[in-house]
């Protein structure tokens, strides 16, 4: 299975469980008395239209490099990871300017069975997480990264529900709030964790380094190479699950041009063979000495 079908069938399991959730949350916390799981239903609505925008995405970084696109069309994923941060904006407002009105609103206490329902779906949402983020770092994904942290952000609010509504419950007349107030901290939370998102696809989008660890990886392999005695600049740039590689490499001064270009070559393939996720890997002849 390629890197882009395991995106969009992981993506498909991130809508289908939203789906479910938004429904039973909503539906508990209207029966319930409880805003926390109301304000949890509405981010697992914006949830379900992140995941589609992801999934659009991966549709389109599918298609294959062309004459305008030499390099492919994977740039679209961070992209697709503001659009996701943007909608996670918006949930953590409404959230908060609902929670500000529910405190100033006398209401009922919340009913005690709604913290059956909190624990299940706090089980299953961290569950979700664990599958979505495994999945985010096997292909290299900030989009999948980001629709992770989506399951992550509702588990951490479910909790805040849970803390708000048992505080209800024990301390009973006089703490009906206490579930709007777990609300409105789990909004803080979510426009926290949007910056914590943002920010790498941001330095996705400008090419920033941030991949030491693959460039030394790189280093290691080429010195592999027959006619390879080291390596100079290495410059990399992701785009969509790709790494584009800039590669400079000391070679014997004294080789032709023909010897030169073909241990270029042959590094090329090299290390497409031996390191996942490269896609176009430039490499610059530099004479020793």
């Amino acid at each position: 299975m390629t890197n882009e079908q395991t995106a969009i069938r992981t993506t498909y399991f991130s809508i289908i469980g939203n789906t479910i959730l938004a429904i039973v949350k909503g539906l508990a916390g209207f029966f319930g008395n409880s805003y926390a799981l109301i304000a949890d239903a509405i981010e697992s609505t914006t949830d379900i239209f992140a995941s589609f925008l992801v999934l659009l995405g991966f549709k389109y970084a599918k298609r294959p490099a062309d004459e305008n696109h030499p390099y492919g069309h994977g740039k679209i994923e961070p992209l697709i990871t503001f659009g996701v941060v943007v909608f996670l904006v918006v949930s953590a407002t409404i959230i908060a300017y609902k929670s500000i009105l529910n405190i100033q609103t006398p209401h009922k206490i919340p009913k005690s069975w709604t913290l059956i329902v909190l624990g299940i779906i706090i089980i299953w949402k961290e569950i979700s997480y664990q599958i979505v983020i495994k999945k985010s770092r096997q292909i290299n994904s900030s989009s999948l990264k980001a629709d992770a942290w989506h399951h992550r952000s509702d588990a951490i609010t479910s909790v805040m529900a849970f803390i708000g509504i048992s505080i209800a419950i024990i301390f009973g007349k006089g703490y009906e709030t206490a579930d709007d107030w777990a609300a409105l901290l789990a909004a803080g939370f979510i426009l926290y964790n949007s910056y914590l998102i943002l920010r790498p696809a941001l330095g996705e989008v400008m090419d920033e380094q941030l991949y030491d660890d693959l460039i030394l990886e790189i280093r290691a392999k080429s010195i592999e190479v027959q006619g390879v005695l080291g390596t100079e600049k290495c410059f990399i740039r992701k785009s969509g699950m790709k790494f584009h590689v800039d590669l400079h490499v000391i070679v014997n001064s004294e080789i032709s041009v023909k010897i030169g270009h073909d241990i270029a070559h042959t590094l090329k393939d090299y290390l497409r063979s031996e390191i996942k996720n490269l896609g176009h890997v430039l490499i610059h002849i530099e004479p020793h000495n």
